[in-house]
């Protein structure tokens, strides 16, 4: 079979979880929702609800050795077998990549235009950015094309030659230069304040926004709910001691964010500009921030998309997987076919997402409002992979009788660690995806 080895498999889902959510997404949630604060509540529920959630999707890959609805199919005891409808939830991947791959392609093109050409203002900044969203078409649709094909062509490859050797490439380079950049960011005086900012925890400024916001982390980060964890552990050796596989995980998820954490605030501190600049902190901050190193800021600006990019390619192959993977099982298309007619659609959605951006075609692309582009982030994000997350913990913990659940995990939770990891399951991991989900709907209204 082509399954992985158990350090691929811990490679392949790590890269799973370390994209944009760790590097891009994390800084700047930290800058606008109190700094150590929320990192203290990230990394607590990250080990309290994050990672039962983590073991529960793959001891369902694990034992049903199968794509995400047949999982569900082949593990529901109940009369009605409702649950493999759960499977729908593999949509979620493609809709994802069709607005992540254009993330994608934007550090690409800071990666090999900005990175030599940094802007020296804040308004040059913003207006850099401003043309590459709103006017440059050509140059988005030939890198979310270049993303596009990259990620089609490493999932064609399969687990083995594609996925898995992918990742024994990227991880341990993207851990080489953010390890690097990190070492550099000590070197500056404002290393101090940029440590202060993500590890003094100022209980004041724990809230429900806050908290809500480290919850969305969470899930966020873990690649929970997009039906990619199921699909990679039904790729692994039978009964593998998924709680060590979850730790590897988990671990050096935490710390890659620190990581970037600690070093983009360091950058920041040390050039005067604004921690809380929210989601143009990468795209709009940093650069201006590089440009005020000098020789050593177009280099930096270098290793720092490149970096990016390798966590979002790992990222891309794993959102896609689930569907080919399923596409294999129900249809007649191989892993190649399958591969490359789900990035053909993903690439057609995604140009109209582009165009959805560009003011002048805006009016004709939104809805309610909201144009294309922020109604894929926002349906997938927000609905489909929280459903799904919600879905996987409550069939888990509810849907598998508890002894059959205990022969599924017994070589690796035993005693009190699996009741205490059941009690997560059932109880404290739904409620969370529930606030999650009622307080986005509420936020959108």
């Amino acid at each position: 079979m082509n399954n992985f080895s158990k350090l691929g498999f811990i490679l392949a889902t790590l890269g799973s979880s370390i994209g944009l959510g760790h590097i891009w997404r994390f800084p700047y949630m930290a800058g606008t929702s109190g700094g150590g604060a929320f990192v203290l509540l990230f990394v607590v529920i990250t080990f309290v609800i994050g990672v039962s959630m983590l073991i529960a999707e793959m001891v369902m890959g694990n034992q049903a050795k199968t794509n995400v609805q047949d999982a569900y199919k082949n593990l529901d005891a109940s009369k009605g077998q409702k649950w493999e409808y759960v499977g729908f939830t593999v949509i979620g991947g493609p809709l994802i990549l069709t607005f992540y791959c254009v993330i994608l392609g934007w550090v690409l093109y800071y990666l090999f235009y900005v990175s030599f050409d940094l802007p020296q203002t804040l308004e040059s900044s913003n207006k850099m950015f401003e043309n590459l969203v709103e006017q440059n078409m050509l140059i988005q649709i030939l890198a979310f094309f270049a993303v596009v094909a990259s990620t089609g062509y490493f999932v064609s490859r399969g687990v083995k030659s594609g996925i898995e050797s992918l990742n024994f490439v990227l991880m341990p380079l993207l851990f080489i230069i953010f390890i690097g950049l990190l070492v550099y960011a000590m070197t500056l005086d404002s290393f101090g304040k940029g440590w202060e900012f993500m590890f003094h925890v100022d209980f004041t400024k724990i809230d429900s926004k806050v908290l809500v916001d480290a919850l969305g982390q969470v899930f966020f980060s873990l690649s929970i709910g997009a039906g990619t964890l199921i699909t990679y552990a039904a790729s692994t050796e039978k009964n593998q001691n998924l709680f060590t596989s979850a730790m590897w995980v988990v671990i050096p998820g935490i710390l890659i964010s620190l990581i970037a954490g600690v070093m983009i605030f360091t950058f920041v501190f040390e050039y005067n500009a604004e921690p809380s600049a929210g989601p143009g902190l990468i795209f709009v901050t940093l650069p201006l921030v590089f440009a005020k190193m000098g020789l050593a800021g177009n280099i930096i600006c270098v290793l720092f998309m490149i970096g990016l990019a390798f966590a979002g390619i790992s990222s891309t192959v794993s959102l896609l997987e689930p569907a080919v993977k399923w596409l294999e099982d129900k249809t007649s298309l191989n892993r190649f076919k399958a591969a490359w007619i789900l990035s053909f659609l993903i690439f057609i959605v995604g140009v109209v997402l582009i165009f959805s951006l560009n003011p002048e075609y805006t009016k004709f692309l939104s809805i309610y409002g909201k144009n294309l582009f922020d109604w894929a982030d926002w349906l997938s994000a927000n609905i489909i992979m929280t459903l799904g997350g919600l879905a996987s913990c409550v069939f888990v913990g509810w849907g598998i009788k508890k002894e059959k659940l205990r022969s599924f995990t017994e070589h690796f939770l035993k005693g009190v660690s699996f009741d205490l990891w059941l009690f997560s399951l059932r109880f404290l991991a739904p409620v969370t995806v529930i606030v999650i989900l009622l307080h986005k709907l509420l936020e959108s209204l």
